[in-house]
């Protein structure tokens, strides 16, 4: 950040940002050398409430990107918002393995004498999940997005249906909230403008088709929504311009946290008005996804989502890409490569330094 014009990092949702990440950097650089597990322990509790603190990063240089818009180019602001995004995923990553590995060494079930049957962990390496289900994850998806639908136009309104096809038993290694939050955001916005295009009968299905490879899975999610306006198309995959950037800023305003992965508030059991639920699954505490930024109700449009969902994919070396058909609907086509198989897309120092 200390690359970019004085004039954007002197905006107050900008400078905020770079004083949390400076307040990070003095932190950390004072932390003693770790020699025991009371000072990991102490580590772990530096680490939760850095994680909390950022919480409000996502939102913040939203807003300064958008009332920057002016000041940079879009290409120079888009690249920006791409490398600060892929550095923060991979630091948010390393924290939460750490005190998810620091968590399931205190567990009970990690003593020797333990019975390794009943360790809900025992599918867990940190947070990476060892048998993530495509199929689990868009049922998930989909009925949280269902009634989030219903909050917001009303329990009387016909929601579409969402049919699965494909290799519906593809299992993989994964970070589970990481592909959440990508189908959780592609599921709402087929199904928002699925509801909004206001068909006379039944609404035509969401349609989700699972290909699994050998090296990567593919789902693909079609709907008939009409597809996307002509005026949005050019800058879909943009973070600050657009033709409804003013409408984007408003609505920022409304959500002053987002938890883009989802794994850092496991002590906060909120809701929907900006918080987070936690979900059981096989007896572990798993944050879903959905409970930050894809809780609020589909009419607070934040222009965000699908550019996130990108940086999220091709951060595990996949690829996210949106057809549309205008005055039919969208095909959009998630590219996950299994863990394990690709290294991750980091951000290089001498790529940071150029931004």
């Amino acid at each position: 950040m200390q690359t970019l014009p004085y004039v954007v990092v002197t905006n107050p949702h900008m400078s905020h940002v770079y004083e949390l990440y400076y307040k990070a950097f003095e932190t950390l650089r004072r932390v003693r050398e770790i020699r025991s597990v009371e000072d990991n322990d102490r580590y772990c509790k530096i680490i939760s409430q850095t994680l909390q603190e950022h919480l409000t990063v996502i939102p913040r240089l939203a807003m300064g990107v958008i009332e920057c818009q002016s000041l940079m180019r879009p290409d120079e602001t888009d690249r920006f918002m791409n490398t600060l995004l892929r550095s923060r995923i991979s630091r948010r990553v390393i924290a939460e393995q750490h005190l998810a590995l620091t968590e399931t060494f205190h567990s009970p079930w990690h003593f020797p004498d333990a019975n390794p049957h009943h360790d809900p962990n025992a599918d867990f390496v940190g947070e990476v999940f060892l048998r993530c289900n495509a199929k689990e994850v868009v049922d998930e998806c989909s009925q949280r997005a269902k009634s989030l639908a219903q909050a917001a136009f009303g329990h009387e309104c016909v929601l579409p249906e969402v049919k699965l096809e494909g290799h519906l038993d593809a299992t993989f290694p994964y970070i589970l909230s990481h592909l959440q939050y990508i189908v959780g955001e592609l599921l709402r916005n087929s199904m928002q403008a699925v509801i909004e295009r206001n068909f006379p009968e039944k609404p035509p299905p969401v349609e989700v088709l699972i290909c699994e490879a050998p090296q990567h899975v593919i789902i693909r999610i079609s709907d008939q929504g009409g597809g996307v306006p002509k005026d949005i198309l050019p800058d879909l995959w943009s973070f600050g311009k657009g033709p409804r950037s003013h409408v984007h800023l408003e609505n920022l305003v409304q959500v002053p946290k987002m938890a883009a992965t989802m794994q850092e508030l496991k002590a906060s059991n909120q809701t929907a008005s900006g918080t987070i639920q936690g979900a059981a699954k096989d007896g572990r505490l798993v944050d879903g996804s959905l409970s930050s930024l894809t809780s609020r109700p589909p009419n607070l449009r934040l222009g965000m989502g699908l550019p996130m969902s990108r940086v999220y994919a091709e951060y595990w070396a996949g690829n996210l890409e949106l057809h549309s058909l205008e005055g039919y609907g969208v095909d959009a086509f998630l590219q996950i490569s299994k863990l394990g198989n690709k290294n991750e897309q980091l951000s290089t120092r001498a790529s940071m330094d150029a931004v």
